[in-house]
């Protein structure tokens, strides 16, 4: 069977960037199992003869009315798929799914029949916000990352903003890589349609959101762009916990050293 891939290289080297970050994500300890998910709008790579394309599936209801994903396709990681086997083959592990004309429901189109992800909802749901404000992003990414899923679980760091401006006064880079910062959604179900609202309205001011005690959604250009401020977050988290493990509380950057590197680097306010 043909591949969807083939002879697509702008595609193709779209969801091998998947397959890349599907590596970083299990070799960083942060996909344990079939944990983590991804999605990435390839609508702009679709030709004539891919919206030809019948189904291989049937018809599968999201669960909400998404008005601005009419018409759109995205590479999804499986549900029940590994990352480890997802960077891999992923056009083994993942599939291409086409929304339909309804807005609420979706068919696989490749290469094989493989079912996305079981946080399809809050994954369109976030591309559906994302295009719906004219936003260029087309990559949405969940994980769990070891540091910042351990920091979620004090009650302290789920204040507005308080973990935001921690993660930042430990390493310069972690403002300029990650400028809106870290948003916070208290615990809900996994899957469930109540988290991918609640993570809708979160992206309005960020483009990274720590689920409580679950993991993170990051959103970006390009799923490298999406890993990376996840990476960065996840890094300042490190340092933050390797220095009160040895027994002291971290300094931080101060809020003058802050804002210098606001205005050095003409970051948001």
């Amino acid at each position: 069977m043909k591949s969807i891939l083939e002879n697509r290289p702008a595609l193709a080297k779209e969801v091998q960037k998947v397959a890349e970050v599907a590596g970083y994500l299990w070799q960083k300890g942060w996909a344990e199992r079939n944990g983590g998910n991804i999605t990435i709008n390839i609508t702009e790579f679709v030709d004539d003869e891919i919206k030809a394309m019948k189904p291989i599936s049937g018809i599968n209801s999201i669960g909400m009315v998404l008005p601005h994903l009419k018409g759109c396709y995205f590479f999804c990681k499986g549900t029940n798929k590994r990352m480890r086997d997802l960077a891999r083959w992923p056009m083994e592990n993942g599939s291409v799914i086409r929304i339909l004309d309804d807005c609420a429901s979706y068919v696989i189109i490749a290469d094989n029949p493989v079912q996305p992800t079981s946080e399809l909802p809050s994954h369109l749901g976030m591309h559906n916000y994302l295009i719906g404000k004219g936003s260029t992003y087309k990559a949405a990414m969940h994980t769990h990352p070891i540091e910042l899923i351990a920091m979620s679980h004090h009650r302290p760091f789920l204040k507005k903003d308080v973990l935001t401006k921690l993660l930042w006064s430990m390493i310069p880079e972690t403002k300029a890589f990650c400028p809106l910062g870290l948003g916070i959604v208290p615990y809900g179900l996994p899957s469930s349609l109540e988290l991918a609202n609640a993570t809708i309205k979160v992206l309005a001011d960020y483009d990274v959101v720590l689920w409580e005690k679950h993991g993170v959604c990051a959103v970006g250009q390009d799923i490298m762009d999406a890993f990376d401020q996840v990476d960065v977050l996840s890094k300042s988290a490190q340092i933050y916990i390797n220095a009160r493990n040895m027994g002291f509380e971290p300094e931080g950057m101060s809020e003058e050293q802050m804002h210098e590197m606001t205005v050095a680097f003409h970051l948001p306010k």
